[in-house]
């Protein structure tokens, strides 16, 4: 189902819609509640339609109907919205909606792109929506979407590619501005929707998009990143900072060809073995970083923020349950904690083949693909500089082209790095007043259930906000923990899409005040 409406201003339509004296009767998250409980088969047809359009970043056709449908979503319920071009990149889906008298202006930023798939590894095809009664490792099954009238169950849930990361918000966001118009509330500040396309891939054009289009930026009060899962225990969640990412891939070289292992063995060095060698010679036992100078950098911190660490609920013995962990990295050290600290993971191995197709040989080459995501103060380039110094430590010479017979003849081990672009880590001081009036917009929704933490252990471009833009950024996210993000079989709760909708009813109407942080405390799931 579409979200529709008249081409005209949200104002005009609210009045014309407005039943009377309902926003008066009712709070605005009441009211959205309401029209969510009336609608809800609706709402989650409006979703899978927008879930159906394939949307990976690089695909630019696919990217390209997503925008548009956005654009043309949110033109409908009166916002004033364009698409924001740049020679060869996806473009920005941005919107203003202005309120009289307001005095407040929030940005909110949402990605509308996703990762690649393989579809051999879903359980259906990644762009046809399908809804579940529960996840399927659970035991859910299929059934179908629910009919005008039909009672939902919050368990159920939809997969498809971005269900979770992150078209969710956007399935949220629409209901909402349309709930407003219906039951004729205003949102108590301006608010400028920036929907990005090409997050999956980096972001590389961000920085020119914010920097071309800074006249209409300049008066954001905060950012609002709409992204990321939930605590792991299911609480709702508050995050003041993302870590940056970086990474490389490493290739080492053995013979020109690959060698019968029979008649080379024991001779002739393995390239695959050279590489674990390598590998573990980065990492002791306990997952420290051994490369030397890795976490100098970190920057400490604040009160606040040591605070809302030792106020997280102890969810760690849960989580290995449920993920079938005897143990974990860091000795010990809870993974709140592990989060501030800059991590380097072997993200990918190749080296030829196993199983059926493993063949007797000795692999002329072996690869490894690394991820280094990073905390406040780190510099990606310093910190690929790092590694890059403890492979040379190693022995290793290192190339950035596959090298000829020369070189293999002059250097006795090789290594080819690839570096990766990336981003720094960005986070958001504790104290504004502005972060007073979100919480409290928050807790009208999520109660004493709130968790508050320093920085999320994703990675977003929240950096070009905070330090380029010098804006504050905040991070809300509503996924399950378990959505499968960036792999198959992607899905959300319904229940978590439930409470996104309550939670934008809550920070858009949220008063101008100035209530101060109440510390985080442990409640029930929800």
């Amino acid at each position: 189902m579409r979200i529709v409406g008249n081409r005209f201003s949200f104002f005009g339509m609210v009045l014309w819609f407005a039943p009377l004296g309902l926003a008066a009767q009712t709070s605005p998250v009441e009211a959205v509640r309401a029209y969510r409980v009336a609608h809800g088969p609706a709402i989650l047809k409006g979703f899978a339609e927008l879930l159906s359009i394939p949307n990976v970043a690089r695909d630019s056709v696919g990217i390209n109907r997503n925008a548009v449908y956005i654009r043309d979503a949110l033109r409908e319920l009166g916002v004033q919205s364009e698409l924001l071009r740049l020679p060869g990149a996806p473009p920005i889906v941005y919107g203003e909606l202005d309120v009289p008298g307001a005095t407040r202006t929030l940005g909110i930023y949402v990605h509308y792109d996703g990762q690649p798939v393989d579809s051999s590894r879903w359980t259906n095809a990644p762009w046809a929506p399908t809804l579940y009664t529960r996840a399927i490792e659970d035991g859910g099954t299929r059934r179908d979407f629910p009919g005008d009238g039909e009672s939902i169950d919050p368990e159920w849930r939809i997969y498809a590619r971005s269900a979770g990361d992150d078209k969710a918000p956007i399935g949220a966001l629409l209901p909402v501005l349309r709930a407003f118009r219906e039951a004729g509330i205003s949102p108590t500040s301006n608010i400028r929707f920036f929907f990005d396309g090409e997050e999956e891939a980096g972001s590389p054009r961000l920085r020119q998009y914010l920097e071309t289009n800074r006249d209409r930026l300049d008066g954001i009060d905060v950012w609002l990143f709409f992204d990321g899962p939930v605590h792991q225990s299911r609480r709702p969640l508050l995050t003041f900072g993302v870590r940056g990412v970086t990474g490389m891939q490493v290739t080492i070289y053995g013979s020109i060809r690959p060698l019968h292992s029979g008649h080379y063995g024991n001779w002739a060095p393995v390239p695959g073995q050279m590489l674990a060698e390598l590998l573990a010679s980065m990492k002791d036992r306990d997952g420290n970083v051994l490369v030397e100078g890795f976490y100098d950098t970190v920057e400490p911190l604040g009160e606040l923020e040591r605070a809302a660490l030792a106020a997280l609920p102890d969810y760690d013995d849960e989580l290995k349950r449920e993920l079938g962990l005897f143990r974990t990295e860091g000795s010990g050290a809870s993974l709140a904690e592990r989060l501030l600290l800059p991590s380097l993971t072997v993200r990918g191995l190749a080296s030829a083949n196993v199983g059926a197709l493993a063949r007797n040989i000795i692999p002329a080459t072996a690869t490894a693909a690394l991820g280094i995501r990073l905390v406040k103060a780190n510099d990606p380039e310093h910190m690929k500089d790092l590694v890059e110094a403890h492979i040379r430590r190693q022995g290793y010479h290192i190339v950035r082209e596959d090298p000829n017979r020369e070189i293999r003849l002059r250097y006795p081990r090789i290594a080819k790095v690839t570096r990766s672009g990336g981003y720094a880590a960005a986070r958001t001081p504790m104290n504004l007043p502005i972060v007073r009036q979100v919480v409290r917009a928050m807790r009208r929704v999520a109660g004493d259930d709130l968790v508050v933490i320093p920085t999320l252990g994703g990675s977003l471009p929240l950096y070009l906000f905070t330090d380029v833009m010098a804006k504050p950024a905040l991070i809300l996210p509503i996924a399950n923990h378990d959505d499968n993000q960036h792999a198959a079989d992607e899905n959300l709760r319904i229940a978590n899409l439930w409470y996104g909708i309550d939670l934008y009813a809550a920070l858009l109407t949220m008063p101008v005040d100035d209530g101060a942080i109440e510390p985080p405390s442990s409640g029930p799931r929800r």
